[in-house]
């Protein structure tokens, strides 16, 4: 799993890229990326999208000076966090850390 960021020179927005490797989706047909930025749930247009080699891609803007909170939700059901994120923090709802992105 991998975080890329672009920061834009135009203006204070930062191009963020989510990966998940195949392996991670375990066999998953679909993975949302859900986080603050979108209230925590998803829809449609935060689904990722499937390469050729079953990794799960999304890039999205986020505002810079800023920390987004988020996970992965393969097929509606399970939460995979992302070993490259930036730091990790208490979801506050189970055991479970939430993601968290530094732009």
């Amino acid at each position: 799993m991998s975080l890329k960021k672009k920061y834009l020179k135009s203006k204070p927005v930062c191009k963020v890229t989510f990966n998940l490797p195949k392996d991670e989706v375990a066999g998953g047909k679909q993975v949302a990326l859900v986080g603050e930025f979108n209230n925590w749930k998803p829809k449609k247009a935060d689904h990722m999208r499937k390469l050729k080699n079953g990794t799960f891609t999304k890039t999205i803007d986020l505002e810079v000076g800023k920390s987004y909170q988020f996970r992965y939700l393969i097929d509606g059901e399970t939460w995979v966090n992302d070993p490259a994120a930036d730091a990790y923090v208490s979801s506050g709802v189970s055991h479970e850390e939430n993601c968290i992105v530094t732009v």
